[in-house]
């Protein structure tokens, strides 16, 4: 089959009352959202004073139009029309504001261990949790409001200079006793310690030592799964987000305008408040996307895996399967073995019948490290009869290939085809390959909002049958599910883009029991 080129175009999203617009933004502000409330429901805000005070002004400004002061940056920044306009309801107040101490915060983000960093600032974030357990009402949502230099200090990759750690000023030999203690509690010794009061110290340090080693360094992450276990989704917002500075509100160089940052916390808080802002009106009934997501461990021998379902209605549910050695350093890639893989895709086929009820009638699995013929071969195995398998490679080209520019007829021939492509380009290079340009020059936008030539998604069914162009536009739909921003759309499609994320999470708290893991996207977004 010879190179063939189609436009795909952008791909619609319904909102209420079943209107349809391309871009989630004239959606909401024209017709709201697809899934109404007459009400927002309860939800708790936790922080310092001075976060608890700037969410204060942040809810009046929620409910309160924006927009840039120039006219000529409404199209890539859309007006905000309040809260009440864009999604059916007013935002409320929380029915509580939990305090963390600002001192404390800080004390704890600046520990020289990234993991006790993490460790200690999460605790402190849900310390406060208690005391919600005796209010009338369960709260949906916990909204989190971090100091910047939390974020900056507890991400894994962090690094806090010396001149600046709390712990600084600690005695070499404590530092060397707490190691010697914690070695040997790893190979099985209890280890022969007196039973004075600074021994004692020492093993109470070393208890919450080990705890954080079995947790993730990265704060976002460890929140957002040890928080599964009080059955509350998590918004976490940094302070300096929540500032409303004259700078902020215009949109000037180097910030996103007040109207931006508005809806893209709006649209975030409506999902994990329980409720969809737009739905899929091309998706088609009985489909469902399967996202293979996997994580190594941070020794590199073992792997966690999880699948990610996305439904025809937009509904996002996560299955989690099990930890082995999925990656293979040879290959550069992660795959199961059949049975585990059979195992894995059951659990989120009888997910799917608890969620939905629907009779499936195709599945279509996205993987970035692809599918070989026995991991199919185990999926296939846990298929209903009559239900269609497609297994696909989804990934970035990154790697250097073919890049596309638009024609233009520039009076200075050296000048044309300097522009990228349209997003939704689709080239077709065989029957079973392709590469789907989901960035580019938006429409809507008109203009590219890139830094960069855009890189193309290489589209490849490695097993099964289906329609590449079907395929193609599919990707392309599902680079809109995002509800954790209110964008035109991505780059990638959820079902790859949060594969990452979602083994992260996993990996944050293994010690959650398997029951307290929650099967919602939200939990994960």
């Amino acid at each position: 089959m010879s190179d063939s080129f189609h436009y795909i175009g952008e791909p619609l999203l319904e909102f209420g009352d079943g209107q349809t617009a391309e871009d989630p933004h004239d959606g909401l502000a024209l017709f709201g959202p697809a899934e109404k409330r007459t009400q927002m429901p309860d939800y708790v805000v936790i922080g310092s004073e001075r976060g608890l005070a700037l969410w204060r002004s942040w809810c009046e400004a929620l409910n309160s139009p924006a927009s840039c002061v120039d006219v000529l940056k409404h199209r890539a920044w859309p007006p905000y029309p309040g809260y009440e306009v864009a999604f059916g309801a007013r935002w409320r107040s929380p029915i509580r504001e939990l305090s963390v101490d600002a001192a404390e915060l800080s004390t704890a983000s600046r520990k020289a261990d990234r993991h006790e960093r993490a460790y200690a600032v999460a605790n402190l974030y849900l310390a406060p949790l208690e005391r919600i357990a005796k209010l009338d009402s369960r709260p949906a949502l916990a909204v989190c409001v971090v100091p910047d230099e939390v974020y900056e200090n507890c991400r894994p990759k962090s690094f806090v200079p010396m001149s600046k750690r709390s712990d600084a000023d600690r005695p070499k030999e404590d530092i060397g006793m707490v190691k010697a203690m914690l070695k040997s509690r790893s190979i099985g010794q209890a280890g022969l310690f007196d039973f004075t009061d600074e021994a004692q110290a020492l093993m109470s340090e070393v208890d919450d030592l080990q705890a954080a080693l079995g947790h993730s360094p990265d704060f976002r992450r460890q929140l957002k799964a040890r928080m599964m276990a009080h059955e509350l989704p998590v918004q976490i917002i940094k302070e300096s987000t929540l500032a409303i500075t004259s700078q902020v509100r215009m949109g000037e160089k180097g910030t996103n305008p007040l109207s931006d940052r508005l809806w893209n916390f709006g649209t975030a808080a409506y999902y994990k408040c329980g409720a969809k802002p737009w739905k899929t009106p091309w998706a088609r009934e009985g489909v469902c996307y399967v996202g293979i997501a996997y994580k190594l461990t941070e020794d590199g021998r073992q792997a966690c895996c999880a699948a990610q379902m996305f439904l025809d209605s937009g509904d996002g549910l996560v299955f989690v399967g099990e930890f082995g050695p999925w990656y293979s350093r040879e290959r550069g890639e992660f795959h199961l073995p059949p049975e585990k893989a059979e195992a894995l895709l059951r659990g989120v086929i009888a997910t799917y019948q608890e969620q939905d009820g629907r009779p499936l009638k195709e599945v279509f699995i996205h993987a970035r490290s692809g599918i070989d013929a026995d991991e199919f071969a185990g999926f296939q195995r846990a298929c209903p009869e009559g239900v269609s398998l497609v297994a696909i490679r989804v990934r970035m080209d990154h790697r250097g290939g073919m890049r596309l520019y638009r024609f233009d007829d520039h009076p200075d021939v050296s000048k044309r085809g300097q522009h990228p492509v349209q997003r939704g380009v689709f080239w077709q290079r065989s029957r079973r390959f392709g590469l789907l340009f989901t960035n580019g020059f938006k429409s809507r936008l008109g203009t590219y909002d890139g830094f960069e030539v855009p890189v193309p998604l290489t589209i490849t069914i490695q097993h099964g049958e289906a329609d590449l162009l079907q395929v193609a536009r599919d990707v392309l739909g599902l680079t809109k599910l995002n509800y954790n921003a209110c964008q035109l759309g991505e780059g990638q499609p959820i079902t790859v883009k949060y594969s990452e994320r979602v083994g992260e999470i996993l990996l944050a708290n293994p010690g959650l029991p398997p029951n307290k893991w929650k099967p919602n996207f939200k939990y994960y977004a």
